[in-house]
């Protein structure tokens, strides 16, 4: 990876730190909108920690003592946190006495829960089990065909992807409290409707309700670009940041966004089609039938378009889009100016859209994020030094940039992530107080 100045590459889920989930700043200052019940507010601090104590907690979050004492209390009765004997470090500056109650620490009960994680792709569905503390526990991957499904072949082979995964680990479907599950397109999170998406050969109604049917357990269904926000957000570089943004590039070009630690999906939830925003008019022609989309410019279908063209392989860009990317890559490296002009075309028009996105959300970092990122001329000192220039800044710092290059499970763990969240609200939530369970 090219070392830059003023960017810097970031550790992904595949590097996490303890704990999984947002680490919580102080309830207090947070809007009353995204304020959550106590109850679910402690539990995620917990898990987000790892291991903590309640005078850490209530320090942090800024609760008092005797409330995090009499809620921690019931959780633990419930059988979600559980004690554990707090071990001390060896440099501590004095000795406890040996008088009053042992210290001890909190942590999540991670056997309550267990949620599959999964991502439907072009090449190949990845699928992880977790626990209710965010551990995988195992991992799977199934190869498809790159072409588009009916929506009853895409569940049928979900199913196979599920089932594979829980025989490799001992266990069954009734064992799963939730299934989080990803793919590309326009997917309306709330209606689980999905009216485009470049795997499906016909819009989709209720698509999650049809994958609920079949598996037997509840699913969510949201688009792959917010499940690598979320997967930033629970367990990769984006846990301490409470707003930011995320732009990936695969076969298409996704955009999450994340304001006040919470996931931002639009008002009717499918906001942040980057890919599809337009940067030409009667420009390229895009997989979603519009022309002059960004990603008809820099996604990976866009690259192997020209490089059939340029490396005079028609037939191989059929057979092997990422064979084919893989071979300009090279011939790049190489110096060859057909090459290099491919990627300097494309990464100046990713300088156009990340400016774009600086400009419009005024994010604290914008993460550069997918396997593409091993392409390293889409974010060279030139590209980034572009965007720079192309955004009003004033007298304030520019935008941070992160770059972020990691293998596919990345995507089924965001997966997990949302599944985690659903049986959270649901157990400890709004939703819990809602049917009298808190």
């Amino acid at each position: 990876m090219t070392a830059l100045d003023s960017y810097r590459a970031g550790q992904g889920p595949d590097r996490m730190l303890a704990g999984c989930g947002p680490l919580l700043r102080d309830v207090a200052h947070m809007p009353a909108a995204l304020q959550r019940p106590l109850r679910q507010t402690l539990f995620e601090y917990v898990r987000a920690q790892g291991s903590t104590t309640r005078a850490e907690m209530a320090r942090a979050l800024g609760v008092s003592a005797a409330s995090v004492s009499a809620v921690t209390g019931e959780l633990i009765t419930e059988g979600f946190l559980r004690e554990t004997a707090e071990v001390e470090s060896p440099e501590a500056d004095s000795p406890r006495s040996g008088r009053g109650r042992p210290p001890v620490s909190l942590q999540v009960a991670a056997e309550t829960s267990h949620v599959i994680g999964m991502k439907l792709g072009d090449l190949r569905h990845t699928a992880v089990l977790s626990d209710f503390a965010g551990q995988r526990l195992t991992e799977l991957s199934l190869p498809t065909r790159p072409h588009r499904k009916s929506a009853a072949v895409l569940i049928a082979e979900a199913r196979s992807l599920v089932d594979q995964l829980l025989t490799k680990h001992g266990m069954t479907r009734s064992d799963i409290s939730c299934i989080g599950i990803g793919m590309a397109g326009m997917v309306d999170y709330t209606t689980g409707n999905v009216p485009w998406s470049p795997m499906l050969d016909a819009p989709a109604t209720a698509l999650s309700a049809q994958f609920e049917t079949a598996l037997g357990i509840p699913a969510y269904l949201d688009n792959d670009a917010n499940l690598l926000t979320l997967a930033e957000l629970w367990f990769g570089g984006g846990r301490g940041t409470s707003d930011f943004a995320v732009v990936t590039i695969e076969h298409g070009v996704g955009m999450g966004l994340v304001l006040f630690n919470q996931l931002y999906r639009g008002a009717r939830g499918m906001g942040m089609e980057l890919g599809h925003t337009k940067v030409q008019l009667d420009g390229a022609l895009c997989r979603c039938g519009k022309r002059g989309c960004l990603e008809a410019y820099v996604a990976d279908y866009a690259l192997a378009r020209e490089a059939a063209t340029a490396l005079d392989q028609h037939a191989s860009f059929s057979e092997s889009p990422l064979a084919l990317l893989e071979e300009l890559f090279a011939e790049a490296r190489r110096g060859n100016e057909a090459a290099l002009s491919i990627f300097r075309r494309a990464g100046r028009y990713l300088a156009l859209g990340l400016s774009n996105v600086a400009q419009m959300f005024d994010p604290e970092v914008i993460i550069l994020s997918g396997g593409r990122m091993q392409y390293d001329y889409l974010y060279a000192r030139e590209v980034l030094a572009e965007m720079q220039a192309m955004t009003l800044t004033g007298a304030r710092v520019p935008t941070k940039v992160e770059i972020h290059a990691w293998g596919d499970l990345v995507w089924a763990q965001g997966a997990v992530a949302l599944a985690l969240g659903q049986v959270t609200e649901e157990r400890l939530g709004v939703g819990a107080l809602r049917s009298g369970a808190a």
